[in-house]
């Protein structure tokens, strides 16, 4: 079973921090991240681009697009990860060596895991 494990973090806290205290923390996410890929169990591992984001609604019949990133709160997805797990367990397990479920706790990290319901890996005529 897949499940889709979201990073956030609050870009104002991050916003509000010195080039050289933000290149801290990306010294101190690699020690996490490695532990993250011994696991085995890691799919596919990304950082998205910071605040750079555009969100498509439906609106009145036509796709409506809309600058971003949107969200409700705060905080905001920087990364994500996919894990493949035997279970709910075994995935929180798992994201929890993501650095942003270890600390950062100052800049709003979290991390959010959720099963993936339908995994589509379309084949080579499907793209072409």
């Amino acid at each position: 079973m897949k499940f889709l494990c979201l990073g956030y973090y609050d870009p104002t806290r991050f916003d509000n921090m010195s080039e050289t205290e933000q290149e801290a923390i990306a010294r101190e996410c690699r020690p996490h991240d490695q532990a993250l890929y011994a696991t085995g169990r890691v799919v596919s591992v990304a950082s998205l681009a910071h605040r750079t984001a555009v969100t498509l609604r439906p609106e009145n019949g036509r796709t409506r697009v809309i600058d971003g990133p949107f969200a409700e709160t705060k905080e905001v997805v920087g990364s994500f990860f996919i894990v493949e797990a035997e279970n709910l367990d075994e995935a929180v397990r798992i994201a929890s060596l993501h650095p942003a479920a270890k600390w950062g706790e100052h800049l709003g990290f979290a991390v959010e895991v959720r099963p993936i319901d339908a995994w589509i890996v379309p084949d080579a005529d499907t793209l072409a």
